[in-house]
């Protein structure tokens, strides 16, 4: 029997890796394509527009995948409209049980209409802000520059110029075959010489040599999706033999931001059951999980939680130590993690423990 995915919107949850373009919401696409005369959604019905997101998204191939987003940045090129955007992230994330949260957006897709990076970032900021307002949820960005273009030092310095306000990190994102991370080391060294965080999308679509100058070369703190790990694990299950890079990974403790339905939908694995989420938690990595892009993947924290269940037979105790893992990997400072995992994460898991006893008892 499938899990309830509303069962576990109780549970507390840490998102590292969220897009900001990948979880707008249908209706506002659809609105902000009309107030903003955005013309190149291929429908405006708001059921149909959501199932061509989801159909487009489920083509096993990350370029394809890439492909959707045009209609979501296509309508995040005013100011409002990107406040608006990321005030309904928060609110999202805040209704579906997160406390945590890095969400991360590519400031440059949003200038096509004239706003300056600062501007962007401003609305991003603003909207997080009144959107996680009177909830639970703090919210931080990352600054994403793309890898298939020439201003990541130029986003790099914007993630530091931000950082007292709200930006926690920089990363780099999109395609990631032919286009290798050391394509932006100036900006990677901009960011470490600034005692800053980087995370570095790195082993989704193209395997090991990614990680590597990613963590080796790049000083990448986190890995964004990181899952091409597997690569260098050889040996049957309960006999895994871990390669230099894999045992480099695990016992330096790297997070692997891993994103398992997006996986799917990019072609890494055929189903959830298949993904390696399961042997690498098994074999001890620093785990987390993650929804990559929201509306493409048709997917929430909740969601995942429920497949992984699932797939795995995971309970309430996996679910714990894996928002615990995230949360100790969070870019936030140091006695911030410690207040969010003592106050909330753990305080609620031990609450939703008691009610799974007490529910099994009284059945």
């Amino acid at each position: 029997m499938s899990s309830n995915v509303a069962d576990y919107v109780q549970y507390p949850k840490v998102l590292l890796h969220d897009h900001l373009d990948g979880g707008v919401r249908p209706q506002t696409v659809v609105e902000l394509a009309a107030e903003y005369g955005y013309k190149g959604l291929p429908t405006t019905d708001v059921d149909d527009l959501s199932k061509w997101f989801h159909r487009g998204a489920k083509r096993n191939d990350l370029v394809l995948y890439l492909e959707t987003f045009a209609h979501t940045v296509g309508v995040m090129q005013d100011r409002d409209a990107i406040e608006r955007v990321s005030f309904e992230c928060a609110r999202d994330l805040a209704d579906d049980g997160v406390v945590y949260a890095e969400v991360r957006m590519a400031p440059e897709l949003c200038t096509e209409k004239g706003l300056t990076l600062d501007e962007v970032m401003k609305a991003i900021l603003d909207g997080f802000r009144r959107g996680s307002a009177g909830t639970d949820l703090t919210i931080y960005a990352i600054c994403s520059a793309m890898r298939t273009a020439a201003r990541s030092l130029e986003i790099a310095e914007l993630a530091v110029r931000w950082r007292d306000e709200g930006v926690v990190g920089f990363d780099i994102a999109g395609a990631e075959a032919g286009y290798p991370p050391t394509r932006h080391l100036e900006a990677f060294n901009h960011v470490q010489r600034e005692n800053f965080h980087t995370t570095i999308h790195a082993g989704e679509a193209f395997g090991l040599p990614s990680i590597w100058e990613a963590v080796q070369l790049c000083g990448a703190e986190r890995l964004g999706h990181g899952v091409r790990i597997v690569d260098d694990i050889t040996g049957e299950p309960g006999n895994e033999q871990l390669g230099r890079l894999a045992a480099f990974v695990r016992d330096r403790r790297i997070p692997l931001e891993l994103c398992p339905t997006s996986n799917v939908n990019t072609g890494v694995c055929g189903s959830i059951a298949e993904h390696p989420i399961g042997m690498l938690r098994r074999l001890r990595f620093r785990v987390t999980v993650n929804t990559d892009n929201r509306l493409m993947s048709n997917t929430s924290m909740s969601k995942e939680f429920a497949q992984l269940s699932d797939a795995f037979g995971w309970g309430v105790d996996d679910f714990e130590w894996l928002t615990v893992n995230a949360m100790k990997s969070a870019f936030a400072p140091f006695p911030e993690r410690l207040r969010i995992i003592s106050g909330l994460i753990k305080p609620r898991y031990a609450l939703a423990r008691a009610e799974q006893t007490l529910g099994a008892a009284t059945r």
